[in-house]
């Protein structure tokens, strides 16, 4: 199966792209800095089965020239992975957010999300399958709106809706789409206190990514179970 990932230069988009290659899927890793996606498969004792490509999520033009790129050399692709995201804006409140940051964070975490699925789509209907998984957060739960991090919730309450939304208007039966939250994670954003590793993130993502036919769509998940919006 032909594979993409956003974000997949680091943190827990790298590792789900490293394990989707180990289970024998060919990967695309998307990363905004070629270069650093570059630098980041070379550090992989067994690279094989993963490509870097260019791909900016809040550049058209970058993800029109990502879709070129797998549609020259597959013509397909069966596995979508919506894992970039930025600001986790823990120095702001609903009340005092600077909206300029707010808005850039949902150029990525949703209008990103919301543009690669648009584009990919039809390259899932077109051969009657494709596993889409969003990489949300539980800031992006009802029950954790308390004003904190508005970007970031927000987005991923919006980045929730999106994937009823487009499991609700889909209407093929083989084209999965669920949202996960990884839980508390080891990486850049999430810190070294986090309580999980990269590896533990990345589980359940790639669970989503393979799950079979018939499976769960239109769900949030966190550790294989369905959680509440």
């Amino acid at each position: 199966m032909i594979a993409l990932v956003t974000g997949a230069n680091k943190g827990i988009g790298h590792e789900v792209a490293r394990q989707l290659a180990e289970q024998g899927h060919t990967v695309f890793l998307g990363s905004r800095d070629l270069k650093k996606g570059e630098e980041a498969l070379a550090k992989l004792s067994d690279p094989k089965n993963m490509e870097v490509v260019q791909l900016d999520v809040t550049d058209s033009t970058s993800i029109q020239n990502c879709l070129k790129v797998i549609e020259q050399k597959h013509g397909c692709l069966d596995i979508l992975v919506n894992n970039a995201g930025i600001n986790y804006d823990t120095w702001q409140n609903v009340v005092n957010a600077d909206l300029s940051t707010v808005k850039d964070t949902f150029d990525t975490n949703l209008f990103g999300v919301w543009e690669m699925i648009q584009t990919f789509l039809p390259l899932m209907q077109k051969s009657g399958y494709g596993r889409i998984v969003n990489v949300s957060s539980g800031a992006g739960a009802w029950s954790s709106q308390t004003g904190g991090t508005p970007g970031y919730s927000l987005s991923k309450i919006a980045l929730n809706a999106l994937t009823v939304q487009f499991n609700n208007q889909i209407n093929a039966s083989d084209i999965l789409i669920n949202a996960v939250c990884p839980g508390w994670v080891r990486t850049d954003m999430g810190g070294s206190s986090a309580t999980r590793s990269v590896a533990e993130g990345a589980e359940t993502i790639v669970w989503l990514s393979q799950l079979p036919s018939g499976g769960p769509s239109g769900k949030f998940f966190r550790d294989k179970e369905v959680i509440d919006w």
